[in-house]
């Protein structure tokens, strides 16, 4: 069962990795725009289910939620629960 776990985890984190950079670019724009935003709730789960390498990225280069303290030690969390849910995973084979 755990012979593909390395390779289901880097399709997971690649993927959620992108789809949050893209949604971090897309609040950023509506953030500029005034129009709709995406929620934070929905960047801290996308960030909970591997997409924080994504996250830091996007952060990076769109400055974006890069200095809203509480964002930040939310996410800050999220890394620390998805880290140690990758090692407990990691653990089981």
């Amino acid at each position: 069962m755990c012979d593909g776990l390395p390779y289901a985890a880097a399709a997971l984190y690649l993927a959620a990795s992108v789809a949050t950079f893209i949604a971090y670019g897309l609040d950023k724009s509506a953030a500029r725009t005034n129009a709709w935003r995406v929620p934070e709730t929905t960047l801290h789960f996308l960030a909970l289910i591997g997409g924080w390498p994504g996250a830091l990225i996007a952060q990076r280069v769109f400055h974006h939620k890069s200095r809203k303290l509480s964002f930040q030690f939310v996410f800050w969390t999220t890394v620390a629960v998805n880290c140690a849910a990758l090692v407990w995973f990691s653990r089981q084979c």
